[in-house]
Parts: C-alpha cells; sequence; structure tokens
C-alpha cells in the first residue's frame, strides 16, 4: 500500500478570545493514485486541513510526511521548495494576478521553479490548450468568465507536474455546469503517481471521490470509501 501523504496526532489550535480547537488528534494516511473529498459544516477544519498539507500553516503538534519524508515546520525555504516542486493548489477565489494575463499567471510558477522563460511558457500554452482555453492566453482576469478564471487556476497548479493536488472549494462560487466542467477537469487529472484532495460542500461532487470524508468537531471520519 502506497501511503504517500501521512498525517499523525495533528493538532491546530487558535487564540483568539478563547483557545479554539480546530483539528483534534487527527491521523490519516492518504494514497497515490486516490481522489479524497473533505466536507462538514463551516469551521469544522476543512480548510486548515489543506493550509497544513499544502505546508503553508503549521501544526500546533503532531507530524506530516510526504514520499517518506518527515516535514520540518520550522524550515520554511526547504518546505517552499517541496510545496512548488509537489503540491499544486487550487482556491475558491482563484488567486490569480490581477495585473497578469492568463499565459503569464499560469507560466510563473514554472519560472521561479526553472529560471528559463522559454520552456515556462511553452508549457503553459499547452496545458491552457488542453483545457480548451488557447483564446484567452492574453487575456486578463478580469475579462474571463469565472469558469474560465478557475481553469486558469487548475492550469497553474498543474504546471510543475505536481504528485499533490489541493482544491480547496474550487468550484464554491460558480453556477452547477461550470462547476461540473471543473471537476471533470479535476477528476481527469488522477494517476497512479498523484493524490488529489477536495474539500466542497457539494454532495454531488464529494460523492464522485475513490474516499469521502466528514470533517466534524475537528475530527476525521471515513464515510464513504471505494476499492480500486
Amino acid at each position: 500500500m502506497n501511503n504517500f501523504i501521512k498525517i499523525k496526532n495533528i493538532n491546530k489550535k487558535y487564540k483568539k478570545n478563547k483557545l479554539i480547537k480546530v483539528l483534534d488528534d487527527v491521523s490519516f494516511n492518504f494514497e497515490s493514485g486516490k481522489i479524497y473529498s473533505i466536507v462538514g459544516p463551516s469551521g469544522s477544519g476543512k480548510s486548515t486541513l489543506l493550509n497544513l498539507l499544502s505546508l503553508i500553516d503549521t501544526p500546533s503538534s503532531g507530524s506530516i510526511e510526504i514520499n517518506q519524508i518527515k516535514i520540518n515546520f520550522k524550515n520554511k525555504i526547504e518546505n517552499d521548495i517541496i510545496r512548488a516542486k509537489n503540491i499544486g493548489i487550487i482556491y475558491q477565489d482563484k488567486n490569480l494576478l490581477t495585473d497578469f494575463s492568463a499565459l503569464e499567471n499560469v507560466y510563473l510558477p514554472s519560472l521561479l521553479l526553472t529560471k528559463n522563460k522559454k520552456l515556462s511558457v511553452n508549457l503553459a500554452k499547452k496545458i491552457i490548450k488542453n483545457i480548451g482555453l488557447t483564446s484567452r492566453l492574453n487575456h486578463f482576469p478580469s475579462e474571463l468568465s469565472g469558469g474560465e478564471n478557475q481553469r486558469i487556476a487548475i492550469a497553474r497548479a498543474l504546471i510543475n507536474k505536481p504528485e499533490i493536488i489541493l482544491a480547496d472549494e474550487p468550484t464554491g462560487s460558480l453556477d452547477f455546469d461550470s462547476a461540473k466542467k471543473i471537476f471533470e477537469i479535476l477528476f481527469n487529472l488522477k494517476n497512479k503517481k498523484r493524490i488529489i484532495i477536495f474539500a466542497t460542500h457539494n454532495r454531488f461532487f464529494a460523492n464522485m471521490a475513490d474516499c469521502k470524508i466528514e470533517m466534524i468537531g475537528g475530527k476525521m471520519k471515513i464515510i464513504n470509501e471505494r476499492i480500486n
């Protein structure tokens, strides 16, 4: 069994007016070749978990292993490199750079990693073509529809060929038809070396995953899993 991501005894607490425990001693193994959906009410820890898996946030306690490497959360530079090489992130609000074209938004992560603009641009054009938006290469986010922006965000997440794709409510602001197209793209990205994890409030799309996880009270519970 290939457990590509292992989280063990993860706790996450925030201190505001009082101490809030968002994740409570969570342990789980995410296997390569599977798609995972995470459901649960707002505030249940879905986004917090994805932020920890993306190495953007730091757990209060516990450990995360990616490809048998234990993450040292004190080493931000190393974690930035791990994220750039291995993790593609898709946000609900697209998080595109408004002053950059679709093409520029997609190729920038590759350029930062490879320092090779020609290679990065050519790769970005190929990925954008694959999602059917070649005619939008030079358009800015404000000139694209919500669905087109999210497809560009997916292309950007794919540019460095990540083995992990994390998506936080990737269709939360889209109508059903646009959302369906986004999830068709997302599910077509599945391969035996990749893990895809997405959080959603939409049960229809959540049920399409290989494994559906419910989060309540900071705990994770498998509520549906297919045997591949």
